[in-house]
C-alpha cells in the first residue's frame, strides 16, 4: 500500500486538481447544477481514460520514435520543473495553454469536459511523462495494476474537487487556491529534479 500511496500523492501533486477549480468555475458559470455535475463527472472519466491509455501504450510510443526511457526521464523532469515553477508563480493556466482567449472560446462551447478540462488542464505532458516512466520502471504487473488504481483514485479526487468547486472557491478564494498550488508546485519541482538525476545517473552508467 505504501507504493500505491506514493504514486497517488505524486500524481495528485502533478495534476493539481485544486488548481483547475477557478477555470472550472469560470467555464460553468451560469449553467444549471445538473449540467455542472455532469461536466465534473465526464471530466474525471476523460482524465482517467487519457492517463490509463498513455500509461499502457507509452513504451510503444517511445519505441516507435526511438526515444529511450532515460531521455524521457530527463525530458519529463524538465517538464515537471517547468510546471512546478508555473504553479509557484501563479502562471499554471497560462503554462498549459489556457489564457484569456482560450477561456473565452471555451465558454462559447457546450461541452468543456474533454477540452480544455480533461486535456490540457488536468492531463498534461508532466503527468503523462511521469506515468510512462513509472510503467518502464516497474515491469511487475502487480505494481502496474496499483499504478492504474492510483490513476482511478486521482480521477475520483478530481471529480470530488470539481463537484464541490463552487463551494471551495467561495471558502478559499483565489488566494487560498494559489497558496495550495504553491505547495504543490514545490513538490512537483522536487519530483522533476529527482527524475533528471535518475535519468542522468542511468545514462552515465550505460555509457560506462
Amino acid at each position: 500500500m505504501e507504493f500505491f500511496f506514493a504514486i497517488l500523492f505524486s500524481l495528485f501533486s502533478i495534476v493539481d486538481p485544486p488548481g483547475a477549480i477557478p477555470v472550472y468555475v469560470a467555464l460553468t458559470a451560469g449553467r444549471p447544477r445538473p449540467e455542472r455535475n455532469k461536466i465534473a463527472l465526464m471530466t474525471s472519466v476523460y482524465f482517467m481514460l487519457i492517463l490509463v491509455s498513455f500509461f499502457l501504450a507509452g513504451t510503444y510510443i517511445l519505441s516507435f520514435f526511438g526515444i529511450t526511457v532515460h531521455a524521457l526521464r530527463i525530458a519529463g523532469g524538465l517538464t515537471l520543473m517547468i510546471s512546478g515553477f508555473a504553479l509557484m508563480s501563479g502562471r499554471f493556466n497560462k503554462e498549459r495553454g489556457f489564457d484569456k482567449n482560450a477561456e473565452k472560446q471555451s465558454q462559447e462551447r457546450t461541452d468543456v469536459a474533454f477540452s480544455p478540462m480533461a486535456m490540457p488542464m488536468l492531463s498534461g505532458p508532466g503527468s503523462i511523462s511521469y506515468l510512462i516512466t513509472q510503467y518502464s520502471q516497474h515491469p511487475d504487473w502487480g505494481q502496474r495494476a496499483m499504478i492504474v488504481a492510483a490513476i482511478v483514485a486521482v480521477a475520483f479526487l478530481v471529480w470530488m474537487c470539481l463537484r464541490v468547486a463552487p463551494f471551495l472557491f467561495r471558502v478559499f478564494g483565489t488566494g487560498g487556491l494559489n497558496a495550495i498550488a504553491r505547495i504543490m508546485g514545490f513538490i512537483v519541482i522536487a519530483i522533476g529534479v529527482q527524475f533528471i538525476v535518475d535519468g542522468l545517473v542511468h545514462l552515465v552508467q550505460e555509457m560506462n
